[in-house]
């Protein structure tokens, strides 16, 4: 499963341009080809910049197990007690809202 996951690169006022494009290659030669890197410049004058890179990657075994535990996805536990529930609702009786009829005044 992939996901987007954002790393992010201080850049000092006073970096050279060489430096700059040593460290952004390094980081584009570590990454998989499935990647598809994106960059962007945020920041402003008074809290400074920074470059975001944001990448995809395989999420780890742990962040797995994670996403599993808070998505609801595999737990048949869970499922069966909300599919007795929904049948019990099911099987009581209940009017919709408006479904009366209205005994309508007439003007003499």
């Amino acid at each position: 499963m992939g996901r987007r996951v954002k790393d992010f690169v201080e850049i000092s006022d006073y970096t050279s341009l060489e430096a700059l494009i040593n460290v952004l290659t390094a980081i584009r030669n570590s990454l998989p080809n499935e990647a598809e890197p994106e960059l962007k410049l945020r920041g402003d004058d008074i809290f400074g910049r920074r470059l975001t890179i944001t990448y995809l990657r395989e999420l780890t075994h742990e962040e797995a197990e994670c996403e599993t535990r808070y998505t609801g996805a595999v737990v048949s536990e869970a499922n069966a007690g909300i599919d007795d529930l929904r049948t019990k609702l099911d099987k009581l009786p209940y009017a919709r809202a408006g479904s009366r009829k209205r005994k309508e005044r007439r003007a003499a």
